[in-house]
């Protein structure tokens, strides 16, 4: 059954210069964070009682070309739902840790996660099982940004941008993105970028870093894990 969305992609406008502002994380290893390029184009309106969605872009950090994806979710699914969906629109296979990392200022020290990541939280945490994301945004205005950390040993970091609330029925819906995942377990950033420039080869040699279809991304498959 085809459900209704409101939720659509926009129109790409001219690719602007990063931010000057920074987006920081307080954890060690994690390094300084510009804004989306886009984003701040959204006007910045306040939920309204009807639209109980929001896009969300994700990108990769510290990668060029970029590697980004656009999805809408319900405002009543969990953070596990909301990192199910991340996991499914990049193309991860979700074999490693997670969390979501937010805060106010430059220290992102609170954590959003599993509950076995409690004790090692210097900030605030959260249980991803039981916090939704319309609880987390309330009624503020859009663009909020988040961190989306997996793979603690590769070091994934994901900048999270809850962009604008729309209307629609259903789990996820994709809406856009740039580029391929990495493949998993590859390394990080700094051996991605070696083996884009061609400086070390790619484990799978059939890897296209280029490739990126949204019709074939399917959210379905990322239910096993409790998103309720």
């Amino acid at each position: 059954m085809r459900t209704h969305h409101r939720c659509r992609a926009r129109q790409k406008p001219p690719r602007r210069q990063l931010s000057d502002k920074k987006f920081t994380a307080a954890s060690s290893g994690f390094s300084r964070l510009p804004h989306t390029q886009d984003s701040d184009t959204f006007r910045r309106m306040p939920k309204s009682n009807d639209q109980n969605r929001v896009v969300v872009k994700v990108f990769l950090y510290g990668i060029q070309p970029q590697i980004w994806r656009r999805f809408s979710i319900a405002t009543d699914a969990t953070f596990i739902a909301l990192s199910n969906a991340i996991q499914a629109a990049m193309g991860w296979e979700d074999k490693h840790p997670h969390e979501f990392r937010h805060g106010k200022g430059k220290r992102l020290v609170d954590v959003i996660g599993p509950i076995g990541l409690q004790d090692q939280v210097l900030g605030d945490f959260q249980d991803e099982a039981q916090l939704t994301v319309g609880a987390f945004l309330g009624k503020r205005r859009l663009p909020i940004r988040m961190l989306y950390r997996y793979d603690f040993a590769d070091e994934w970091i994901h900048e999270v941008v809850f962009e604008k609330w729309c209307a629609g029925e259903g789990g996820p819906q994709m809406l856009e993105g740039e580029r391929a995942c990495p493949p998993e377990d590859f390394g990080g950033t700094f051996q991605y970028m070696q083996a884009f420039h061609g400086e070390i080869e790619w484990m799978n040699p059939g890897y296209d870093p280029n490739a990126f279809d949204p019709n074939a991304v399917s959210f379905e498959s990322k239910k096993s894990r409790k998103a309720r």
